[in-house]
């Protein structure tokens, strides 16, 4: 890292353009090496998370932390709350906004997060909120949330955010062989695990979707290359996720 950081610096300064020292900082993933990465005279400051293209990456690798984050959603919904009590527009209309608005800020990154019961729960508590407030449901009054995400034309959030992982995925798969994020993508990390059952990671999580579909990973490389038919697979690798739902 010390020699990519200076060669970035260099390559940098030939063309008139200077790192920032105070936006410039490092993060460590089970590297016991403390070594500190330098930019001239200048220590970079270590840190335990960072944002990066609105998404929070944490020192323990998971996607709690952004995924609490995503939940800021709740503030785009009561900005809107004219727009849920207005009379003169449709409920179609006002689902459109919510899906536009709200939805794609809750949602966003969720290609590549690692969903647990506990967070999808709070995923799916929070939508479920949103979608009664709009359509005027309030105690004593009572529906199911099948019913409600029938009504509104919903899915299950633990389906909608599968079904962009594996359109992301078929995205990626399309990609030259050489693209660094099909590298990332298939990157097969060496060495030795803990002692003690191994955490469920986003990577885990997909090949046991793919092994319950009943698909190898050789053959959703090959699908992924015909749109068409990677439509259907991803949807049935999502109705396999749903199946498995409580």
């Amino acid at each position: 890292m010390q020699l990519k950081t200076k060669r970035l610096a260099k390559e940098a300064a030939k063309i008139g353009l200077q790192v920032n020292i105070d936006k410039t900082e490092v993060m460590r993933l089970q590297n016991k090496q403390q070594t500190p990465i330098t930019l001239g005279e200048h220590k970079l400051k270590d840190v335990d998370s960072f944002t990066y293209l609105g998404s929070i990456v944490t020192i323990t690798g998971g996607t709690d932390e952004d995924i609490k984050a995503r939940i800021k959603a709740r503030h785009v919904f009561i900005t809107l709350k004219p727009v849920w009590k207005s009379t003169a527009l449709s409920t179609p209309i006002k689902l459109r906004i919510y899906n536009t608005n709200v939805k794609s800020v809750l949602l966003y990154g969720s290609e590549t997060w690692r969903v647990t019961n506990t967070t999808s729960n709070k995923l799916q508590t929070f939508a479920n909120r949103c979608l009664r407030h709009i359509l005027n449901i309030r105690w004593p009054e009572n529906i199911n949330n099948k019913n409600l995400w029938e009504t509104t034309n919903q899915d299950p959030i633990t389906k909608q955010i599968t079904r962009r992982k594996w359109r992301w995925i078929g995205h990626t798969l399309r990609k030259p062989s050489g693209d660094i994020t099909r590298h990332a993508l298939e990157w097969n990390p060496q060495g030795k695990w803990r002692v003690g059952r191994p955490r469920t990671t986003w990577r885990r999580s997909c090949e046991e979707e793919i092994r319950q579909c009943g698909h190898s990973w050789e053959q959703l490389k090959k699908a992924a290359q015909n749109r068409v038919r990677w439509r259907t697979v991803a949807e049935a690798l999502c109705s396999t996720r749903n199946q498995k739902e409580p």
